[in-house]
């Protein structure tokens, strides 16, 4: 998972910023992001588990950029049900 990919986790989160995606607590995400070398099962487990700490992800916009969401997911090297798990912490949100 992820291996050739020499991406960074800012430019994801970036990404999904970019994508209309609003983070609450990132400062606190990218911190926890940034102590891991498997910063994508720790994103992961942050999209799952982490409103308990106050980070959530929710649309800026009535419709977030899906393409541009799945883009991110692709191009970050995220295992295939990544984009599921992302998307049902958005409609919990």
């Amino acid at each position: 998972m992820g291996s050739l990919c020499n991406e960074s986790y800012e430019e994801f989160l970036d990404s999904l910023k970019s994508a209309g995606i609003a983070i609450s607590n990132e400062e606190n995400l990218r911190e926890r992001l940034a102590e891991t070398q498997r910063w994508r099962y720790a994103f992961m487990s942050m999209a799952r588990n982490g409103s308990a700490i106050g980070i959530r992800f929710v649309s800026r916009e009535s419709r977030p950029d899906d393409s541009a969401i799945r883009s991110a997911f692709a191009r970050h090297a995220f295992p295939d049900s990544a984009e599921a798990v992302f998307a049902a912490s958005l409609a919990n949100n």
